[in-house]
């Protein structure tokens, strides 16, 4: 009798980590992608707290801030997260936070009111000249290229076509309730 006897009745999953163990819930890629893109491509948040900020800026403004694009990231990506949809939409978001935040730091741009004027291809895209310092590459690297290569080599887990409509939505919802929460936050400063 050989070893393949022992693999075809099952008892192996006992003994190593199954497809349902070892892999990921697709939410838990939401929460990660949206909250990377909300806290850490946060020009606002890292200014604060490196002391470089602008005259009247505080700490809760890029607080909310960072709330505000983590819930709009968490609806985008809920909606997309089917099993499909979920990598590319989350390299999307990824590189799209990346090269704003990018774009905001080399260009010293400040996070103001002033931010709405400006158009929107000067926020998304660092100048091209910029691209070919070794700090916009290593930038770039370290917010886009990491957790890039981590959502692609992440396994996630598959579930029902109904019970996944269940989880999206109900991921949008909170997001809808964390977006309009964060929105009146920032109205009020």
């Amino acid at each position: 009798m050989s070893l393949k006897l022992f693999r075809s009745t099952g008892y192996s999953s006992l003994l190593t980590a199954g497809e349902t163990r070892a892999s990921v819930h697709p939410g838990w890629i939401v929460v990660a992608c949206s909250t990377w893109a909300g806290f850490v491509c946060n020009v606002a948040l890292w200014r604060e707290l490196g002391g470089s900020a602008v005259e009247g800026a505080t700490l809760l403004q890029a607080l909310a801030l960072g709330l505000f694009v983590t819930a709009a990231c968490a609806i985008a990506l809920s909606l997309l997260a089917w099993r499909r949809t979920l990598k590319p939409a989350s390299t999307f978001v990824l590189i799209a936070s990346a090269l704003a935040a990018c774009a905001i730091w080399v260009q010293s741009i400040p996070i103001d009111d002033t931010l709405k004027d400006r158009p929107l291809a000067s926020l998304v895209l660092p100048p091209w000249a910029s691209l070919l310092r070794w700090q916009v590459a290593v930038l770039l690297v370290l917010l886009a290229a990491v957790p890039v290569v981590w959502v692609w080599n992440t396994h996630l887990r598959r579930l029902p076509g109904p019970r996944q409509l269940t989880v999206n939505l109900g991921a949008a919802a909170i997001g809808a309730v964390v977006l309009g929460a964060s929105a009146l936050l920032l109205r009020g400063f």
